[in-house]
């Protein structure tokens, strides 16, 4: 196949690896063939439906290698769904009547574009798979190449997902400096909020790297300073069964006896209550272009707060979110290995008009390769049998129920 222009975008919410995925895609391309061009859409298909685009010059090959320092996207993200024709007229995204799905593809046909690299997840690479179906369908063939993004780890059929393992370790170290409060105020009771509307991964994968944290530290007792206090007490995942009774008394327990408790909960454990909660009030919940309910209108960690808050007796509650900190921090060394094996194999897959999602497939041995785009599905649940998972529990005295399968 012979590729001459290269565009790429990167949408959906941020994660630590969409400016490394970036500049890995553009060194990958400037060491196999520097006459391929390239073109970065800003902030994503908003940017295409716009033709609002950057040209990747000499100058921006050279400096490549800097996006591996950054956090973020410097070409810029959104939520745009090129099939719901309604939000994007309501954005002035396109005219009413038009097809956004045609505008995107005339821009890419306008553009010469040959390849296109999407970073991002499901929603982002199923909303490419349609995009290059219906260029097919019009004539036009265009290679879809998409880079799987996600800091819930929750992408069928991909084991790792980019940006990953970062998120998990910002939000244990934002979550030492916040049980670091602990000692604000006595019967104190700290829920950490992690990002993940249907899967727990990055909850429990946050836990365990902050228990982690936990046992390399010194401690001294005689002084009040001790791993209990400091400790996980409960993780609370979509994954997860919940009898709020009897965690309560569980940890009505804890706070009797350390004088403060601390939660790390999942965004999406108990969203269904919740929602059912409001709209039986007759609230109105809001969602996403992709009909995702805003969970950062729904508040679930005060939600959580408030079922706890009385039964343990806390006489001071906080509720702290990590996800923002989290999701635009710059990729660690463990996600810039797994960002350069996967933006390689991306561009190799181009160039032979391979199109695909790029990930460790699940259902093929853990094989790298691209995965073809109908097998691509988000809420991807976690495996709370997992064995680190149990002995994570185990490890703070919390039963093991999983929850009955919610389908999305």
């Amino acid at each position: 196949m012979s590729v001459r222009r290269v565009a790429l975008l990167t949408a959906g919410g941020f994660a630590p690896c969409l400016s490394s995925a970036v500049g890995g895609l553009i060194e990958r391309y400037t060491e196999l063939d520097p006459s391929i061009e390239i073109i970065a859409y800003q902030y994503g298909y908003h940017g295409l439906l716009t033709g609002t685009k950057i040209v990747i010059d000499a100058e921006g090959r050279a400096q490549a290698g800097i996006l591996h320092r950054f956090g973020g996207s410097p070409i810029g993200n959104s939520r745009v769904k090129l099939t719901n024709a309604a939000d994007c007229v309501k954005r002035g995204l396109v005219a009413e009547g038009q097809d956004p799905l045609h505008v995107a593809a005339e821009q890419l046909k306008a553009d010469g574009v040959d390849v296109l690299h999407t970073i991002g997840g499901d929603d982002t690479n199923t909303t490419a798979a349609d995009l290059a179906a219906f260029l097919h369908e019009n004539g036009y063939e265009l290679t879809v190449v998409g880079l799987p993004k996600t800091i819930d780890n929750d992408v069928v059929p991909i084991r790792q997902s980019l940006g990953a393992w970062t998120a998990a370790e910002e939000a244990a170290g934002f979550a030492a400096n916040v049980i670091g409060e602990h000692r604000s105020g006595p019967r104190m009771l700290i829920v950490h909020e992690v990002m993940g509307r249907h899967c727990g991964w990055l909850t429990a994968a946050a836990a365990k790297e902050y228990r982690k944290w936990l046992d390399a530290q010194e401690w001294a007792p005689a002084l009040g300073l001790t791993r209990e206090r400091w400790d996980v007490h409960a993780v609370f995942l979509p994954e997860l069964a919940l009898d709020i009774d009897a965690e309560a008394e569980r940890l009505k327990a804890v706070m009797d006896d350390q004088g403060n408790v601390n939660i790390f909960l999942s965004e999406g454990a108990g969203m269904h209550e919740i929602v059912a909660q409001l709209e039986a009030a007759g609230e109105e919940v809001q969602r996403d272009p992709f009909g995702h309910v805003k969970l950062d209108t729904i508040n679930p960690g005060q939600w959580f707060a408030q079922q706890f808050a009385e039964k343990l007796g806390a006489e001071k509650v906080m509720v702290q979110k990590s996800g923002y900190y989290s999701r635009a921090a710059a990729a660690n060394a463990e996600d810039l290995r797994l960002i350069k094996s996967m933006t390689d194999l991306a561009v190799d897959c181009a160039l032979r008009g391979e199109p695909g999602v790029i990930g460790h497939d699940e259902e093929d041995g853990d094989r790298l390769k691209a995965i073809a785009f109908p097998r691509i599905a988000g809420g991807k649940a976690f495996d709370v049998h997992t064995e680190w998972f149990g002995e994570l529990l185990a490890g703070i005295g919390q039963p093991l129920v999983p929850a009955a399968p919610v389908a999305h």
